[in-house]
Parts: structure tokens; C-alpha cells; sequence
């Protein structure tokens, strides 16, 4: 397995959320991390006062692979510089140090999605999308935007995609969709009631679905068949701006483009051909 990190920002991300003897077993990860790295099963559940059977669940918690996965994700962490954490704009900063601020955010947001993402889930979606008749994308708010940009980019790359603004207009869309398209949602809290709607209509009628959303568990990244993560770090006092966040959603989705090009390149570079000729004015 190749360098990998993210597991202490995995295991921040859901310590709040897990079952008492698993959030035993995070806090005490996270207090002695370098310690955590050189234990067993056992071990790790001795010091915890938990047992191997909390730390196996904690790890199918994670979403990931095994306790071996586990370890060395956070050996990778320990083994990399400290970094500023996110932070929210205060009132009356000056644009020097809002632009410094906002562009160490977004690599902060991008670092910490790229330590989300499994390979193997992108190259899965990515094939799904490749033999999808259709692809139906979906959300609302600055999820919306993310989507609108997913569309432009794989109607380019010659796949049939269908973004929709009202939610009604894309739930009967879906309501006609083949059993060989995909649906595609995204929703950085992953609770989004709409998408939760247009999410189960979608395995109502036997599509493969994809979300992307912020790590941990939620109601959308449980019922999707492929759930693809960003950096769950919440922006704070100016949520709604959803700045580093979309920000994130749109790497994803470019990490998901990209992918699909290179693997149907010679496919694709024909298709992108005719799209640049088709809107191509000059003489």
C-alpha cells in the first residue's frame, strides 16, 4: 500500500458521533498517536479498557479496510509537518490577511479530501460512470453549483449528464431513468433532505448511485452505493458561504473527470474535440 494518511483528522471527524467503548479507543489514539502506531489489537484495547472487538468495530466505523489501514494512516500523519488549522474570518481583518487566511484554507480543505479519498472508489465510480447510459447529478445550495459543474464537464467528455435546478424537475427525470444510468449526489453535510429524496428514488429504480460528501456517517454516504469523502472540517461562522467547502466538492469532481479522461482517453479526446468545434466561432 502506497504512503496514506488522514487517520487522526477520521478519527476527529467521527469521535463525537461513535458508540462509548469506540470513542474510548479515538480519544486515547489521539492523545498518544505515536504510541497507538506501535501496538496490536490487543494492546490498543488493554490501554483503552476496551476490548479487540471495539477496536475491529472501530475500525468498520472508519470505513476502512482493517486495523493494519488504521495504523498506517496515522503513522503518515505523524510523520507530517504540523500544519494551522482552520480558521474562520473575523470582523475588520484586513485583505492581506484574508487572502492569506482563505488560501491556506482551501489546501488545508484539499490536503485533508485527498487523505478521504479511496483509489479504489474512484476508479469504481469512474467505470460506473463509463457504462452508465445516463448520468443524473444532483444538488441544491452550493452542492448545486458543484453539480452544474459536473454536468459541463462530462456532457464535454461525451456522456449524457442531467443536472436540474428544481428538485421536482429532477425527480422526474429520475423517475424515467434507466437501469443502466448512475446517479451522482452531492451534499456536504450528507443529510440534505432533498438528496436524501432523489437519493432513494434513484435505488427505488435500481441505479448505481455515487455521493460525495463530508466523511464520516451519514444518511447519504450509507445508502450510496460508492460514498466518496471531502475533508469533513466545518466552516464556522460563515457556514453559508460554503467556501472551502465546494471548494473541496469540486476537486472531487475534477479528480473524477480527470480519471475518466485518462482511462477512455482516446474515447474522450474525440468527444472533446467535437464539443470545442461546436462552440468554436471563429473561421
Amino acid at each position: 500500500m502506497a504512503y496514506i494518511s488522514g487517520g487522526l483528522a477520521m478519527l476527529k471527524s467521527v469521535e463525537a458521533t461513535l458508540p462509548t467503548s469506540e470513542k474510548k479507543i479515538a480519544a486515547y489514539i489521539l492523545s498518544s498517536p505515536e504510541s497507538a502506531i506501535t501496538m496490536t489489537v490487543k494492546q490498543l484495547a488493554d490501554k483503552s479498557q476496551t476490548s479487540t472487538a471495539a477496536v475491529i468495530r472501530l475500525c468498520k466505523s472508519l470505513d476502512l479496510k482493517g486495523f493494519q489501514e488504521l495504523k498506517m494512516r496515522i503513522a503518515g500523519d505523524v510523520q507530517k509537518p504540523s500544519s494551522v488549522e482552520y480558521r474562520d474570518i473575523d470582523k475588520g481583518e484586513s485583505s492581506h490577511h484574508i487572502i492569506e487566511q482563505m488560501t491556506h484554507n482551501g489546501i488545508q480543505m484539499l490536503r485533508e479530501t485527498e487523505e478521504m479519498l479511496r483509489r479504489d472508489d474512484v476508479d469504481q465510480a469512474v467505470q460506473d460512470i463509463y457504462h452508465a447510459s445516463s448520468l443524473h447529478i444532483f444538488g441544491v445550495g452550493a452542492s448545486g453549483l458543484v453539480a452544474y459543474d459536473a454536468q459541463q464537464k462530462f456532457l464535454r467528455a461525451g456522456r449524457y449528464a442531467f443536472y436540474l435546478q428544481d428538485p421536482h424537475l429532477s425527480y422526474t427525470s429520475l423517475s424515467n431513468a434507466g437501469k443502466n444510468d448512475v446517479a451522482l449526489v452531492i451534499s456536504f453535510s450528507g443529510e440534505t433532505k432533498e438528496t436524501i429524496q432523489f437519493l432513494k428514488l434513484a435505488k427505488k429504480n435500481k441505479l448505481r448511485t455515487i455521493s460525495i460528501t463530508k466523511y464520516g456517517i451519514s444518511t447519504i454516504s450509507q445508502l450510496a452505493d460508492i460514498p466518496l469523502y471531502t475533508s469533513a472540517t466545518e466552516e464556522a461562522m460563515i457556514r453559508s458561504a460554503a467556501t472551502s467547502s465546494r471548494l473541496a466538492q469540486l476537486h472531487v469532481i475534477d479528480v473524477l473527470f480527470m480519471t475518466y479522461v485518462s482511462n477512455y482517453y482516446d474515447d474522450v479526446i474525440e468527444s472533446l474535440d467535437r464539443s470545442r468545434a461546436a462552440i468554436d466561432h471563429k473561421k
